[in-house]
């Protein structure tokens, strides 16, 4: 058997002791339970369970999951963990007593903890942790499945067949296409398709038209807030499809990008379709699982949306959304029930697809002038082309003839129209541009017009064909636009050197 080392026990005895009891066990978990916990996929088929609980503050100290063939050493280790490195908000330090109700691994901790000066008690019965594992199992066992199991394999079929309908490749998501079933508390459902864009592929299937216009108008509203996205997104009322695509590995490696997304066009599966059915709700949000009810109601409309399209795919290519309309007799999916079929009428909504377009590209147009306002504009055009680019100092005693010169037009440069007496001989940095006479005429007017120049900025920049980097030098004017009037290359001394004394200049 082996013993804590001297080191380890000299360490774990500096820790404070803490007063009360804790409860030790170990208990073997079914692979259900390990699924939902450790939420891997390297957990392992079976194991056991190991937990250390704070019987007198109640907590839990520390919990892992080891195979089931891990030998006792693995209940001595969750220990050490909940002495020093506790889970949660407890502090670190040993307990005054422990107990467990296993007499194997009562007779190893007494050999192995022999140096901690912990009291090793035995319990036939451990009531707290007999409490957590009650409710752990509890929870396991009332997981519901996601499909009833009367109607899984029913609805996992009639999705297959949607897949195979493939309407994303005739419809995008403003196309609605109306379902009306009028049983189990359903009037009408709104189907919106997505996979058009080739991002992901299902359908969703609003309880009501305004469910689906609040959504959209909703997102069309928010502008890069993934909060608001994911808020917007949970306040749908909504029964879903959604299409998970599975790829084989060794086939993937053996094509390219444009050969798989050509195959998805001819309407070649991938290896595996994994149909998720759920339903979303502002009250609810989202749940992953559908009742009796809905499962009924997915099949009825799915089957009728499978008709609908295998009747009018054709005319549903074309460019124009067409009004199109169907009636259906799909059979009553509930055992024994009367009537036994269902009528269902499926009709698209060519009005609704229109008065939602119209709604996204005004939004799109709104974000385009917004985006166009709040970028900066670089123009190049101001600057004659061949002009002369100096940076230098002036003194301000060079300035003041300029200013007092009626042939020539004065920017005042400090915060006063008259400098101080003391500051004849103050240098100002100036970007000197010397070009011809009608040229800088004409910069002068667009300088004008642009309500003069506001400051003078350096930025990064690239030439992407070349890869060359540059400091861009700029002229923001008063309207808020930017001019370009020089490019430095990065590396060239003699350009480096220029920024360098410009920088200077400023201090």
């Amino acid at each position: 058997m082996s013993s804590l080392n001297r080191f380890t026990s000299r360490r774990l005895n500096r820790l404070p002791k803490l007063l009360g009891v804790w409860e030790g066990d170990r208990r073997r978990l079914e692979a259900g339970v390990l699924s939902e916990e450790t939420e891997t996929d390297e957990a392992p088929a079976e194991g056991d369970c190991i937990l250390w609980v704070d019987g007198t503050q109640g907590v839990v100290r520390s919990i892992s999951v080891v195979p089931a063939d891990t030998g006792h050493e693995a209940v001595v280790r969750a220990l050490l963990q909940a002495i020093e490195r506790p889970q949660g908000p407890a502090e670190a330090g040993r307990p005054q007593k422990i107990v467990v109700r296993d007499r194997e691994i009562h007779f190893f901790l007494r050999g192995a903890l022999q140096e901690l000066d912990i009291d090793i008690g035995y319990a036939s019965t451990l009531p707290l942790i007999d409490e957590i594992f009650s409710g752990l199992m509890q929870h396991v066992q009332q997981n519901t499945p996601q499909l009833p199991e009367a109607y899984a394999d029913r609805l996992i079929d009639q999705a297959y067949q949607i897949w195979q309908d493939a309407p994303w490749h005739i419809l995008n998501e403003q196309q609605i296409i109306a379902i009306e079933i009028n049983r189990w508390d359903i009037q009408t459902l709104y189907v919106s398709v997505l996979g058009m864009a080739g991002v992901e592929y299902g359908l969703l299937m609003y309880r009501s038209l305004e469910s689906l216009k609040q959504f959209r108008q909703r997102v069309l509203s928010i502008r890069g807030s993934s909060k608001q996205l994911q808020q917007a997104f949970l306040e749908q009322d909504c029964l879903f499809v959604n299409f998970e695509l599975i790829e084989d590995e060794d086939e993937e490696e053996g094509l390219s990008a444009i050969s798989q997304f050509a195959a998805l066009l001819k309407g070649m599966t991938p290896s595996a379709i994994e149909p998720d059915f759920g339903s979303l709700h502002p009250l609810e949000g989202l749940r992953n699982h559908i009742a009796i009810e809905e499962a009924a109601i997915l099949l009825v409309a799915l089957e009728a949306l499978h008709r609908f399209l295998a009747k009018h795919y054709r005319s549903l290519e074309k460019s124009t959304f067409p009004a199109l309309s169907g009636q259906y007799r799909v059979p009553n999916p509930e055992a024994d029930a009367k009537p036994a079929t269902v009528a269902v009428t499926v009709k698209t909504l060519p009005e609704i697809a229109a008065e939602l377009i119209r709604e996204t590209e005004a939004a799109a147009d709104q974000t385009n002038q917004t985006l166009r306002a709040e970028e900066p504009i670089l123009r190049d055009d101001y600057v004659p082309e061949g002009a002369i680019i100096i940076l230098r100092p002036m003194p301000q005693s060079w300035l003041d003839l300029v200013q007092s010169s009626s042939k020539a037009y004065y920017q005042p440069v400090l915060p006063a129209e008259t400098a101080p007496a003391d500051s004849a001989d103050t240098e100002i940095p100036i970007v000197l541009i010397q070009t011809s006479r009608p040229k800088a005429q004409e910069l002068l007017n667009n300088l004008k017009l642009a309500q003069g120049v506001h400051s003078v900025c350096f930025n990064q920049g690239s030439d992407p064909v070349t890869g060359k980097q540059y400091d861009l030098g700029l002229l923001q004017t008063g309207d808020g636009e930017f001019h370009l009037f020089g490019e430095f290359l990065k590396g060239d001394k003699v350009d480096e050197g220029r920024l360098q004394a410009w920088q200077q200049w400023q201090q």
